[in-house]
């Protein structure tokens, strides 16, 4: 039976534990470029024990950004920055992730502290990209997108292939695919906001095209040896949204695609945060119905703070990994808290510099 400190491989690549680190924007970049509060944010969470950091919503290009502080991977000169801090992450044992991400009509918004709200042209923002010329509300992102045309599309298609590229030469063993939150894809499969008429809306079948062909265009150059990952907003959380029986069905098609494991989170595609069910595990269930039903390694997130909870979902087959957030940005020495609490012995080892102290 596994556990929370069991390696864990997917594909030539070996987890040290089933411990990640989610996915987190710092909203620190300088035009698109890693700082170093990225070297000191991630590495620290290496040196911390996690077994797969993975870096946050990082742009394929400048139009695709949430705000003008996001990380980027759509220049060549994005990627020796990256290389810094993968080869330290790698150093200290983990796995160096990165979540490739367009942030569609979500994008030109203020950084959360300066707002969350979208940015005028006078303040800086840009023209963003849609589904449908459809806003995400009528307050706060009330930027209305271009829906995308043919060629829209393939431009974007194309950015990922390009950032898949340099993420290989940055460093990166593990890929994630940005899917969901309401950001460009997740827009295309959810019917809440794609309105299109042609081959990209109305059916299923349609709406998940886009999804489809990122995936296919960014297999054609990520190597087979390494984890090709996507993350779902498995529920709108909205009568008449996407639903976690979508999310299955197109959990098996990417399976068929070529990507490795699913990592399930939800939401974010409507301004309706106040309904959602929030507490303890709330979004495992996505994870575990995904598991067994598309039969694809998952990833689960959400409320998910202490070593015997997480060490359960291992144990009881509800995902492969556990990914935290919030817990990680309070203690970046949550796995080493973690391995003594569940008494697990010489599965973490702190650096020589603090274990010499301790």
């Amino acid at each position: 039976m596994p556990n929370l400190f069991e390696p864990f491989q997917l594909k030539d690549v070996t987890l040290r534990n089933r411990i990640g680190v989610s996915p987190m924007c710092q909203y620190s970049s300088e035009d698109g470029r890693a700082t170093d509060w990225h070297l000191v944010h991630l590495g620290s969470r290496a040196v911390g024990g996690a077994g797969l950091i993975i870096a946050e919503a990082t742009a394929v290009e400048a139009r695709g950004r949430i705000t003008p502080g996001d990380a980027g991977i759509w220049s060549d000169e994005h990627i020796a920055p990256l290389q810094r801090i993968n080869t330290f992450i790698k150093e200290h044992g983990a796995i160096s992730g990165i979540q490739l991400a367009h942030a569609g009509r979500k994008a030109s918004a203020a950084r959360p502290w300066e707002g969350d709200n979208s940015l005028a042209d006078t303040e800086g923002g840009w023209d963003t990209l849609g589904a449908s010329a459809v806003a995400f509300d009528t307050e706060k992102l009330w930027r209305i997108p271009k829906e995308m045309t043919k060629q829209d599309i393939q431009e974007v298609k194309e950015a990922f292939r390009g950032a898949a590229l340099r993420s290989l030469e940055a460093g990166y063993e593990w890929l994630e695919l940005h899917f969901a939150h309401g950001y460009l894809v997740h827009s295309f499969y959810s019917p809440l906001s794609n309105q299109r008429t042609d081959e990209y809306g109305g059916s299923f079948e349609n709406r998940i095209r886009l999804a489809l062909e990122i995936t296919r265009i960014v297999k054609e150059v990520w190597p087979e040896r390494l984890p090709l990952t996507a993350r779902l907003s498995c529920s709108d959380w909205v009568e008449g949204g996407w639903n976690i029986d979508d999310s299955v069905e197109l959990s098996k098609k990417l399976k068929a695609e070529g990507v490795d494991l699913i990592d399930c989170s939800s939401g974010f595609n409507t301004p309706n945060y106040q309904e959602y069910p929030f507490g303890s595990g709330w979004q495992v269930p996505f994870s575990e119905r995904i598991r067994k039903e598309a039969e694809i390694a998952t990833a689960t997130v959400g409320f998910i703070t202490n070593a015997m909870q997480a060490d359960e979902l291992i144990r009881n087959q509800r995902a492969d990994i556990v990914l935290l957030a919030r817990e990680m940005l309070r203690d970046p020495y949550w796995s080493h808290r973690a391995a003594v609490e569940l008494r697990r012995k010489n599965v973490t080892t702190l650096p020589i510099q603090y274990a010499s102290w301790l």
